[in-house]
């Protein structure tokens, strides 16, 4: 099906993980994609990817932290499809796994930057082109740690509570301009990422990794990670006119971790 055809998209992170999945399944049902991210090599595989199943693709390497680049982002974008239909803000870093009092300000003030104010400068960006088409939607990436405190992990989860207070926040202010703002907050979900988070956790507990892993498993109700595919198709719902009434809404998908 193609629920979005002649739509644009851009999805930030969008070189690997969960935003490579949401930009194979959105360019599969009809939209042109915009991906951008830090890593060129990572977003130029994508970009082949997404090229070689009879997608329509480009690539930008953007650092979300600076404004000059989400700007020339939306530029380029425009510049190429003529429109801008969807933001996925899914760029976003882990961070150190530390208490509070052994963080830097440097590694706090890091992890903020590029999870949360790079969401606030992609959207700033986006938003008036938006306007002027009279209809857009924006998708928030956050995350389990959005709806739950995280030890070990406080910018990451300041971070991610704030995207969550940012799609109610542009969901209230754009919705007479026809543009809707939703959130997803994955759980821990299967590749190479949540490999490295759970050895850093696991690190820094004092635990072996194989108890960390069973420890997040047995909190979700079907006792599982989640996949990129699961939250994607949730990212192309909120796409869709599927969800044409839906907006200011966060939904977890994290298999029943958290059901709130």
């Amino acid at each position: 099906m193609q629920e979005l055809a002649n739509k644009v998209a851009i999805i930030t992170g969008g070189g690997y993980g969960i935003g490579r999945e949401i930009g194979r399944l959105f360019a599969a049902a009809g939209a042109k994609i915009t991906l951008a991210a830090r890593s060129a090599n990572r977003l130029e595989s994508t970009r082949a990817e997404i090229a070689a199943a009879s997608g329509e693709c480009i690539a930008l390497v953007t650092d979300v932290a600076r404004i000059a680049d989400c700007e020339r982002m939306a530029e380029q974008t425009l510049s190429r499809f003529g429109r801008i239909d969807f933001l996925v803000n899914n760029a976003g870093i882990e961070g150190a796994t530390k208490v509070t009092t052994e963080m830097t300000p440097e590694e706090w003030q890091e992890v903020l930057d590029i999870d949360l104010t790079g969401a606030w400068l992609a959207a700033r960006a986006v938003l008036p082109t938006m306007k002027q088409q009279q209809s857009g939607g924006i998708i928030n990436i956050s995350s389990g740690a959005g709806r739950r405190g995280y030890p070990f992990r406080a910018p990451y989860a300041a971070s991610k509570w704030g995207m969550i207070g940012l799609t109610q926040t542009w969901a209230g202010e754009w919705g007479r301009s026809g543009i809707r703002v939703n959130c997803i907050c994955p759980g821990p979900v299967v590749g190479e990422r949540i490999n490295r988070v759970l050895t850093a956790r696991a690190q820094a507990m004092g635990v072996p990794y194989e108890q960390v892993v069973r420890g997040f498993v047995s909190q979700a109700a079907l006792q599982r990670m989640v996949t990129e595919e699961e939250v994607a198709k949730v990212a192309l719902f909120f796409a869709s006119e599927q969800s044409s009434g839906v907006t200011g809404q966060t939904i977890n998908v994290d298999a029943g971790a958290i059901m709130n």
